[in-house]
Parts: C-alpha cells; sequence; structure tokens
C-alpha cells in the first residue's frame, strides 16, 4: 500500500499551527452568513480573522508581501498567523526568522484548505531601508503546482433504516444530488459543505436524528487526487405527535394547537414544522415562539412536538410610520387586544392617514375551530381619493373564514355605502352583498417566490339599497405564476436561476346600465403593484370631460423577466428586472383601451423580505415613475 507523503491537514496533528488552523476554518466559515458574503467562499468578509498581538495603533514591525495568484494571496495575506504579529512593539530580526519556520507549515496547511497540497513555497525576509515604510518586508513566493481534483465519492449509509426497502429512493436522491462529484476541484470549504448538505437531506424529513457517522478524505499529493468516503446514519423514522405548549399562561394552550394545524400523525418534515411555528409566530398571540421534535426516549412513531413560547401583552398600542410611492408619507396607529372581555376574540383597531387614505378600521376574529373555520366581523370608515372625486365610505362585513396550507376560503356577508364629493360626483349609494372568496397558492416560497403560481378568485351576489334597489354581480379574478428561463452560472460551480414573472387580473361588475354601484365595489389600477409607469389607481373610466372615475370592467396583465447579477465576479443579493406592464378599465368590456408602461428595476433579498426599486416609462401618460416596493403578497 503506498504511503502517501502528505496528508490534508484536517487529518494531521503534528504541529500546534494545525490546531490552531483548524479552530480559524471553523469560524471563518460563520462568515458566510454575513450579509453580502460570496456563497460558497468561508473566507469571505473575514479581514480580522486573524487577530493581531499587540497595538493596534503601533507602526508595523514589518509587511508581508504574496506572490501568487490573485485567489492564493488574497487567501494567504488574510489568514497567515504570520500577520498576528506585525504590530508586536520591539519585534527583532531574530524573533521574525524563528516566527518564519512556523509561516511555512501554516501557508502550506491553508493552500491544502484550496486543495494545493504540492506548491512550491518560498518565505524571505529583507531588509527595508525607507524610513516611510516598515522596516522588514516579508516576501512570500507560491507556485500552487496542480489542483487536487476528486477522483472518487462513496456516499454510504449503516443502520436497520438504511437497509429498508423504501429508503432507496432517498439513497439514489442523496448520491444523485451530492454536490462534490469526481471530476471537481477538492477544497475544505466543499468538503464541509458537502457532507452538510447530504446530511439535511436526511433531517429535513422523516429523519430528525440523522448524523455523519464517518467520514474520510485521503489526499494523493503526487497524482493530485482526493479519494472521499462518508457515512450516514439515518437512524428511525418519525411522525409528529401531540403538541405541546410551553410558557403558555395567558391563552389557551388548546387555542395554540388549532392555530399551529401541526399534522400529528404524519410523516416528520422540517417544512412542516417551520410553517406551523411560523402561523404561532403571525397569529398575534405570541411574540417568540419556538417549536422542536421531542426526540429524548419517546415512540419515534408519536414523537410529541414541544412549543417554547413567549406571550405577547393582552392589550398593545403601535405607532407606524411609513413611505410609498403610490400615497407618500404615511403614520398609523394600531390597538391591539388579544382576548376581548367576555367574547374571547382578538381585535385589531387602526387609524392611518397619508396622503390619498384616511382609515379608521377594527376587525374581530375569533379563534379557529377543531376544523379550522374561525368566525370574524369588522368595520371601517375611510376617506380616499377615487378617481377624480374624493370619496367618503363605510363597510361593515361579517363571516367565517379557513386558512390552510396552500388555500385559503371565506364567505361573509357585507354592506358598502359610499358618497363623492367633487363636480358632477356620481349619487350617494350602498349595497349589501353575500361574497366568497377563493386563493390557492403554490409558490416555492411565500414571502419571496421564484417558482409556483398563485390564483385567487372572489365573487359577490347583492343588491343595492339606494338611492334604489338593483341587483347586481361582482367578480374578481387574479393569477401570478413564475417560468424558469434556465441557470445563470454565478463562478464556482454555483447557479442561480432566471425567470419570467407573470401576472393577470380581470374583474367585471354585472347589473343593468343605469344602477347606482357604490364607487368602492367598482375598479381602478395603476401604481406599484398594477400597471407601473402611472400614479396610485391613475387607470381608470373616463367621462366625455375627461374626469376619472371607477369602472365596471377590469383588465391588467403583466411580464417580467428577473435576472441574477453578478458584479465584477462576484455573487450578489440582487437582481435585474425588465418588464411591461399594461392595464384597462371601462364601463363597456369593448371600450378597454390598455395603458401601457415598460421599465426596469432591481430586487434585493433583504433580510426583511424582497425590496424591488423600478423605473417605468408610461406610454400613454408620457411620464417616468420611480416605485418602491418592500415584501410580497398574494
Amino acid at each position: 500500500m503506498k504511503a502517501f507523503p502528505r496528508i490534508a491537514p484536517f487529518l494531521s496533528c503534528q504541529a500546534p499551527w494545525s490546531a490552531l488552523l483548524l479552530c480559524s476554518v471553523l469560524v471563518l466559515q460563520g462568515c458566510s452568513l454575513l450579509p453580502g458574503a460570496k456563497q460558497g467562499d468561508p473566507d469571505a468578509d473575514a479581514e480580522d480573522a486573524v487577530q493581531t498581538i499587540g497595538d493596534k495603533n503601533a507602526p508595523d514591525a514589518f509587511a508581508l508581501q504574496v506572490q501568487a495568484p490573485d485567489a492564493i494571496r488574497d487567501q494567504l495575506e488574510r489568514h497567515m498567523e504570520l500577520q498576528r504579529f506585525r504590530k508586536l512593539p520591539d519585534l527583532q530580526a531574530a524573533e521574525l526568522s524563528r516566527l518564519l519556520g512556523a509561516a511555512d507549515a501554516n501557508a502550506r496547511d491553508l493552500l491544502g484548505t484550496m486543495g494545493y497540497f504540492s506548491p512550491t513555497l518560498t518565505i524571505e525576509m529583507r531588509e527595508v531601508s525607507d524610513p516611510g515604510r516598515p522596516p522588514r518586508l516579508v516576501l512570500v513566493t507560491v507556485e500552487p503546482g496542480p489542483r487536487t481534483v476528486v477522483q472518487k465519492a462513496d456516499v454510504a449509509f449503516t443502520g436497520d433504516e438504511a437497509e429498508a426497502p423504501g429508503f432507496a429512493d432517498r439513497r439514489a436522491s442523496i448520491q444523485r444530488d451530492w454536490s462534490l462529484q469526481p471530476g471537481q476541484p477538492f477544497t475544505q470549504s466543499a468538503w464541509d459543505s458537502a457532507k452538510s448538505q447530504g446530511l439535511r437531506q436526511l433531517q429535513t424529513r422523516r429523519y430528525p436524528t440523522a448524523r455523519i457517522d464517518s467520514s474520510r478524505a485521503e489526499i494523493d499529493a503526487d497524482k493530485n487526487d482526493a479519494q472521499l468516503a462518508v457515512t450516514y446514519a439515518p437512524g428511525p423514522p418519525y411522525r409528529f405527535g401531540a403538541l405541546r405548549v410551553s410558557g403558555s399562561e395567558r391563552y389557551d394552550p388548546d387555542g395554540a394547537r388549532r392555530i399551529a394545524r401541526l399534522p400529528e400523525g404524519e410523516e416528520y418534515s422540517e417544512t412542516a414544522l417551520l410553517d406551523a411555528q411560523q402561523r404561532l409566530a403571525s397569529s398575534g398571540y405570541y411574540d417568540a415562539v419556538f417549536l422542536s421534535v421531542d426526540t429524548d426516549g419517546t415512540d419515534p412513531q408519536a414523537a410529541p412536538v414541544v412549543a417554547q413560547v413567549r406571550e405577547a401583552p393582552l392589550k398593545k398600542v403601535v405607532f407606524g410610520v411609513g413611505l410609498s410611492t403610490d400615497s407618500g408619507p404615511r403614520l398609523s396607529l394600531d390597538h391591539i387586544h388579544n382576548r376581548m372581555p367576555g367574547l374571547g376574540w382578538r381585535a385589531v383597531s387602526k387609524l392611518s392617514v397619508d396622503r390619498k387614505n384616511k382609515l379608521a378600521s377594527t376587525e374581530w376574529t375569533a379563534l379557529p375551530e377543531e376544523n379550522g373555520w374561525r368566525w370574524f366581523t369588522g368595520a371601517q370608515l375611510q376617506r380616499e381619493t377615487t378617481g377624480s372625486y374624493e370619496v367618503n365610505s363605510g363597510r361593515v362585513r361579517g363571516g367565517r373564514t379557513k386558512n390552510g396550507d396552500h388555500i385559503d376560503r371565506s364567505y361573509f356577508l357585507q354592506y358598502d355605502m359610499a358618497k363623492s364629493q367633487g363636480e358632477a360626483a356620481p349619487p350617494s349609494s350602498s349595497s349589501i352583498t353575500a361574497n366568497y372568496a377563493w386563493t390557492g397558492r403554490y409558490f416555492n416560497n411565500n414571502t419571496a417566490p421564484t417558482s409556483g403560481w398563485g390564483v385567487a378568485s372572489e365573487i359577490g351576489v347583492g343588491t343595492t339599497l339606494t338611492p334604489e334597489r338593483d341587483p347586481f354581480v361582482r367578480a374578481l379574478l387574479r393569477w401570478q405564476g413564475y417560468v424558469p428561463l434556465g441557470p445563470v452560472d454565478l463562478g464556482e460551480g454555483i447557479r442561480r436561476d432566471s425567470r419570467l414573472a407573470l401576472r393577470a387580473e380581470g374583474g367585471a361588475v354585472l347589473a343593468r346600465e343605469g344602477a347606482n354601484i357604490p364607487v368602492t365595489q367598482l375598479f381602478l389600477t395603476g401604481g406599484d403593484t398594477t400597471v407601473r409607469g402611472y400614479g396610485y389607481r391613475k387607470i381608470g373610466a373616463r367621462t366625455d370631460n375627461d374626469t376619472l372615475y371607477g369602472g365596471r370592467y377590469l383588465a391588467v396583465g403583466s411580464a417580467e423577466w428577473q435576472r441574477p447579477i453578478v458584479l465584477r465576479g462576484n455573487r450578489t443579493d440582487f437582481e435585474s428586472a425588465v418588464f411591461i406592464d399594461a392595464g384597462a378599465v371601462a364601463d363597456k368590456a369593448g371600450d378597454l383601451e390598455p395603458r401601457v408602461g415598460v421599465g426596469a428595476g432591481l430586487r434585493w433579498r433583504s433580510p426583511v423580505g424582497p425590496l424591488q426599486a423600478d423605473v417605468a416609462y408610461g406610454v400613454k401618460s408620457q411620464e417616468v415613475r420611480l416605485h418602491l416596493r418592500l415584501g410580497f403578497s398574494f
């Protein structure tokens, strides 16, 4: 059996520098989580990874210069242990010479983490007479040699579950998706990432206690190849048991269980666990929620799920300030009561004022029943700019609603009244309708989707009450979807998909021609989320003297090309977008005349949700407008 001349640093324990390096690498891997860190590079944004010994304000005792290819030079200059001693006061030449002996091994270890195990490396010290520079120069010259390539990667499994017939597909999936395949360059970070990725694939569904049983990377520095082997132990398969709430004092734990909708008895899924956690966190009853499966001494086929919660106050007042390119600056005041006396419902009351809208509203919601349905009621008073008129309106409604994993449904009765102010304003009117709404969301991510689709429909049947009674039907249909256009190569084997985002919306109010429908039941469009290049709700039906008002028919469409951005060879969290929007509103379907907007923009995956900034040109209005939007909702 051939003896390999050099083993990778993670298998060596002959020098204290290796231990120091291992600790440094582990710390540096966490830097990839920092905003803007280069994905796949554990050393990105880690300028301070090597801490300096001595006074930071003291002059440098020496300068370090590395002559090597760019990527290698950057790695060594950042992370060589020698950098720690630059600020040592009175560092003598003899002491520095002793440090250079350890620097050779340290540099080779660093090169090994990048896949270079047979470099030619020289380190020399030179005296510098220039008074404006450090007195000594340490010059590191590196010829990295050929990079080590993965020759073989064995991914195996052990334990009783690994032999089960139903595990074959899971085994094949992990082996197929293994990220460090033969032929790819070997690096320490890629090796660690591949092992972690395989483990995550096991732990996210059915096997929460999966672990790495063993792993080994054998490096042949003469042949510049790597033989990789990892063995996973899946452990027993798990199913969800009952939900136990820890920390609940003010609110009903049984209500928390109904809100979470944990799929008791079903196969363990990290996605299902996080969805239940998110439902509790967004319910308003809790300030903090953490769900975990109890895997200690429990039956894997009925493992309890523990919800550790920190309850929200019974009552809360929230003051808000906002800004929108549609309606300008906004002030809001919310009052929340999580358990109304006698009724036990949750009440959210709101006051909001912006340039175009003044709103006072209250919404009362019961806890969900066992079947998931809950009662709700609400009322609002509003003054807003609707077309060319100022409209004072009121609305009262009540009914039942149910939110599922993908589908939301509700049915309710609604009373509307509206009074317009302005020259030749429509007459005051009111109506009552019975309504049904259905929304299906099948996106890969409901807050920042890049694939999938969603559809929403609303239909209301009712009658006007004043100035006279006329029956009418109001219907609205919305759809949004993403079409993949192929991956964009971001370098180092990392790819991200570009896509086409499509959106369509249509609505109609069916009634006799002279019926006075409340203007709040008619359609207007335009703005950040509909037709860019036009002002908020500036597309509507028009009279002969160009007065704008709500129309009975609506049609909107949009197509947007979204593509990841690579800036100077670096991956970013930004995407570019080029789009065309079109929308029309009219009182007759045959009079629909589209208003078109075209433009381009940026998308950023911010920590609080997707941020989009667009510059759009309205072809009909011949105006250029800026549109800003934070978050995604459908």
